[in-house]
Parts: C-alpha cells; sequence; structure tokens
C-alpha cells in the first residue's frame, strides 16, 4: 500500500509543471541570460542590422545615383550621336556639292581647252594653207616664167620683171576663180 500511496501521490502531480525549487533556478538562469541578451547580445545584434540596414539603403541610393549618372550619359551619347550623324549628312552635302562643283569646273577648262586646240589649229591650219599658197605662187610662178620664156623665145630671168609678170598672172587666176565661185 504504500507504494500505492506514493503512486497516487505522483498521480496527483502535474508532470508539465516542474516542481518548485527547478522552477525558481530556471527563472533565474532565464533572467541572467535574458539580462545578458539584453545588455550585450541584442544591441550588438541591433547595431549590426542597423548597419547593415545603412549599408543597404546606401547602396541603393548609389545604385540610383549611379543609374541617374548612366542616364544622363546615355542621353548625352544618344544627342552625341544624333550631332555626329547630323554632322556627316552635312560633309556629305558638301561633298557632293563640291564633286558637282569640281565636274562643272573641269567641264568648263575641257571645253576651254578644246576650243584653244581647235583655234591653234585653225591658226595652224591657216598658216599652212599660206605657206602651201605662197610655195605652190612661187613654183607656179617660176613654172610659167619657163613656159613663157620658151614660148616668147627669151628668157625671162629678170628677177622684178619674172616676179610682175608671175604676179599678174595668179592675180588673173585668182579673179577667174572668184568670178567662177560668184556665178555659182
Amino acid at each position: 500500500m504504500n507504494a500505492l500511496v506514493t503512486l497516487a501521490a505522483e498521480e496527483q502531480q502535474n508532470p508539465l509543471v516542474p516542481p518548485g525549487p527547478e522552477l525558481l533556478v530556471g527563472l533565474i538562469a532565464f533572467a541572467i541570460v535574458f539580462f545578458f541578451l539584453a545588455k550585450k547580445l541584442i544591441p550588438n545584434i541591433s547595431k549590426v542590422l542597423d548597419e547593415r540596414r545603412e549599408a543597404i539603403e546606401g547602396g541603393i541610393e548609389k545604385a540610383e545615383e549611379a543609374r541617374t549618372e548612366a542616364q544622363s550619359v546615355l542621353e548625352q551619347y544618344k544627342a552625341q550621336l544624333a550631332e555626329a550623324r547630323h554632322e556627316a549628312a552635312r560633309l556629305r552635302q558638301e561633298a557632293t556639292e563640291q564633286g558637282t562643283v569640281i565636274i562643272q569646273e573641269m567641264k568648263a577648262e575641257g571645253q576651254r581647252q578644246r576650243e584653244e586646240i581647235i583655234a591653234a589649229a585653225h591658226a595652224q591650219i591657216e598658216a599652212d594653207r599660206k605657206a602651201a599658197a605662197s610655195a605652190l605662187r612661187q613654183d607656179v610662178g617660176r613654172l610659167a616664167t619657163e613656159l613663157a620664156g620658151k614660148l616668147v623665145g627669151e628668157s625671162l630671168e629678170d628677177h622684178a620683171r619674172q616676179s610682175r609678170t608671175i604676179d599678174r598672172f595668179l592675180d588673173e587666176l585668182e579673179d577667174g576663180a572668184s568670178k567662177a565661185e560668184a556665178t555659182r
């Protein structure tokens, strides 16, 4: 029975509630741990968390500043690119205009050189014609003088007489040719 009484006494005690002295020692240990955590560990943890939060917020601010700066640099780049394209278009237009002007100048220079060559050729032809006419006149005069000398039977060696006779003969030939052309 004694065993039953002890067993009954034990049954009345709740297994979830510890005995009084254990409960007191546990509360004192909890208070020491809580005090240690509240005074030493929690401020350090709070300090680290605050520093981390500030670092994150600073990083976010820096990232925002970097994004803003990158956006402004991008806008500057786009503006410079647009300006460079505009400048390139202007340079192409100027080059086209200069090319057109150069082509026109070269055509004008070619035309001028062509006209100079034609004028020089005409002058050369005229000089050659006059030289040929003069040479022909002398040859015809010499031949006419020889023929006239043979026909007349006397020598026409006198140079002055020979020149007069030749000039008169050629003038008559030219007059005849002029009249023939006029009647056509």
